[in-house]
Order: C-alpha cells, then sequence, then structure tokens
C-alpha cells in the first residue's frame, strides 16, 4: 500500500477512535441526568450532554468520511468479514442516532429509562467495537 493510503487509514482509525470516546462517554452522562434531582445540575448536564453529541456527531462524520475513502481503495471489498463490520457500523450509526433521540427526551423532559438502565446501554458501543475491531484484525471469515 502507498504511503497516502496509510495516512488515510491512521485519520480513520483517529477519528473512530475520538466517535467511541464520546459514544462511550455520553450514556454516562445519561445515568447521571436519570437521577439528578437540581435544576441546576440537570441544566449543566444537559449542555454537556448536547456539546458532546454535537462533537461525536462531527467526529462520526470524519470518521465515515474515511473509511469510505479506505474502501475506494478497495480494501475488503465483498469479503466477509468487511461485509460484517459494515453491518456493524451501520448498528453503530443507530445507537449513535438512538442517543440523539434520548438526548431529545431528556431535554423535553420525556425519560422514562432508569439510570440502572443506561449503565446497561453505556455498554453497546463497547460489545460493538470489540466486535468491529476482532473483524478487523483477525479476519475471521
Amino acid at each position: 500500500m502507498n504511503n497516502g493510503y496509510l495516512w488515510i487509514k491512521a485519520l480513520h482509525i483517529i477519528f473512530v477512535t475520538s466517535w467511541f470516546a464520546g459514544l462511550f462517554y455520553l450514556p454516562r452522562i445519561f445515568v447521571n441526568l436519570a437521577t439528578v434531582e437540581d435544576a441546576a445540575t440537570r441544566d449543566r448536564l444537559l449542555i454537556m450532554a448536547r456539546k458532546l453529541l454535537r462533537f461525536t456527531s462531527g467526529l462520526a462524520v470524519f470518521a465515515l468520511a474515511f473509511g469510505m475513502w479506505l474502501l475506494s481503495y478497495g480494501v475488503g471489498i465483498g469479503a466477509g468479514w468487511m461485509n460484517a463490520k459494515l453491518a456493524l457500523v451501520l448498528l453503530v450509526l443507530a445507537y449513535h442516532g438512538w442517543c440523539a433521540s434520548l438526548y431529545g427526551k431528556f431535554v423535553r423532559g420525556e425519560s422514562s429509562h432508569s439510570h440502572v438502565w443506561f449503565r446497561y446501554f453505556n455498554e453497546v458501543p463497547v460489545v460493538l467495537l470489540a466486535a468491529i475491531v476482532i473483524l478487523v484484525v483477525v479476519k475471521p471469515f
């Protein structure tokens, strides 16, 4: 592979890692929002969640753009592991959208989930990331 490909791959990894950092932390804010009782703390947490969601969404755009650029090199096209990885990326995008929806519910005061539910919800991106990394590194099929 040429040097340009390696730079694109490095940038893809950097943005994916950063995107997932946001997806790991945003539901932790939701855990706190599910238990908060005073308005000032709630408002502060909502501001944090809004800013993190916006920043994380931007990181996702760059991660996906660099990922599509990598696909243009033909890496993994048609391979089972790549098809599975892309399916999992769609699940990550769905999770990201679900986080945005949950944030909106908190803003409107409509959230009905407990802090325990959000603790479990917070584990979803860990499982997705682990599966994606295993697919990319091990290429089991």
